[in-house]
């Protein structure tokens, strides 16, 4: 079955057309700047070279309409008619405790989403377009929602809880839900199948790490605990998001800067993080270049942003009673070789070893741990779309 995977987001869309039975990735591509006069799609064409078509696009539906034109079309495309297309998977990204699993795409979990806009007023409505996008230009194609927040509902409750009064989780659902839940199933799942392990009697720790972060605890195949929370800027520190801050330091910053609900989403969400530390930038590659050249904020910032990540590894340590596998993942996870390196280096008291020569892979499946290593660490580059592709195929195809 070809499966068409659609990302979207409040200004692109991210597409991939793949055959869920030889998992190969068909065609692949991208809108950008939906809504603005210059917007544009990228795609790789059969050949492998890349194009871009400059086109007007305003809403969703011109964009995902582009994108169907761009896979049926007769030189560039890749099958003949969207007749071909078995079935369309979205990215949702907060299914709240309503979704615990991938689900087929009806008038009633359209609802459903919709009823979670308010803890996700960015992304759920963009996710939603698509698909009623998708409903009005392939009426007939199934779609299956994948859930970023589905995979952490396993989560006890005391994990999941906060120390708020009982009625904000009865009335308004404030609590832990978690994100990057289809890559943490993805990758701690394919670690296990890499290193010849049974996945449902392991104890995995999944980092996965990029400009969002977010550090997952697996026990027996399930996640009883993550670091993000009701939104994606608990946790880690990140590119631009704060992670872990004391709620009293954001009510005091709201009055002593004057700032309203919304000037403390921007101030927590875009003007913190790595880039907010180091006054540089929220990419690593900048802040590496910056700390050779004796910059010390940006030492400062990889130092804060490492340290939170080994916090978190060794809590999960003592919630899981042990660990048997540790992953990275995502951008930084899969190619920053030194960031690794400390992480492993500072794990030596519960005897983690690190294979120096192995850890200079980037973006590739590799054990990083050395042969005497009491914890198996390995670097799995994470594939959200095709774990979409495979839940839209075995839903879908029922």
């Amino acid at each position: 079955m070809k499966i068409l995977v659609l990302n979207c987001g409040s200004s692109s869309v991210k597409y991939k057309l793949i055959d869920s039975v030889s998992k190969e990735v068909l065609a692949e591509g991208g809108v950008e700047k939906i809504g603005l006069p210059d917007s544009f799609l990228k795609y790789k064409r059969p050949d492998g070279s890349k194009a871009t078509i400059t086109v007007e696009m305003p809403d969703a539906k011109a964009a995902v309409a582009n994108v169907i034109k761009v896979l049926t079309d007769p030189e560039e495309g890749v099958i003949k008619s969207f007749d071909e297309i078995g079935a369309v998977g979205h990215r949702v990204v907060h299914g709240m405790d309503k979704f615990n699993k991938s689900v087929l795409i009806t008038p009633e979990v359209i609802e459903k989403v919709k009823e979670c806009y308010t803890v996700a007023p960015l992304h759920n409505p963009a996710n939603i377009a698509g698909i009623e996008a998708v409903t009005e230009l392939i009426p007939t194609v199934p779609q299956v929602a994948v859930f970023d927040t589905a995979f952490h509902q396993t989560m006890p409750d005391y994990a999941y809880m906060y120390a708020l009064p009982y009625e904000t989780y009865e009335k308004y659902g404030v609590r832990r839900y978690g994100f990057h839940g289809t890559s943490h199933r993805y990758v701690s799942k394919r670690a296990c199948e890499f290193l010849g392990l049974d996945y449902d009697k392991q104890r995995i720790i999944t980092c996965h790490i990029g400009n969002g972060g977010s550090i997952a605890a697996i026990k027996d195949g399930k996640c009883i605990d993550t670091s993000m929370g009701l939104t994606p800027t608990e946790g880690l520190i990140m590119g631009t998001r704060v992670g872990d801050v004391d709620p009293g330091a954001l009510v005091y910053l709201m009055k002593a800067m004057n700032l309203d609900a919304d000037g403390v989403m921007n101030l927590i969400n875009k003007k913190s993080g790595v880039a907010g530390i180091s006054g540089l930038s929220n990419d690593m590659r900048d802040i590496e270049a910056a700390i050779k050249e004796g910059n010390a904020r940006a030492k400062l910032a990889l130092d804060m942003y490492e340290y939170r990540i080994l916090k978190y590894i060794g809590a999960y340590t003592a919630a899981l009673g042990g660990v048997d596998v540790i992953v990275f993942t995502g951008g930084v996870g899969e190619n920053q070789t030194s960031l690794r390196e400390v992480i492993c280096k500072k794990l030596a008291f519960m005897g983690v070893t690190l294979n120096e020569e192995a850890n200079k892979a980037r973006g590739e499946e590799v054990e990083i741990s050395g042969a005497d290593s009491k914890v198996h660490v390995v670097a799995i580059p994470t594939d959200e779309e095709l774990m979409i592709a495979e839940d839209t195929a075995a839903i879908a195809g029922k």
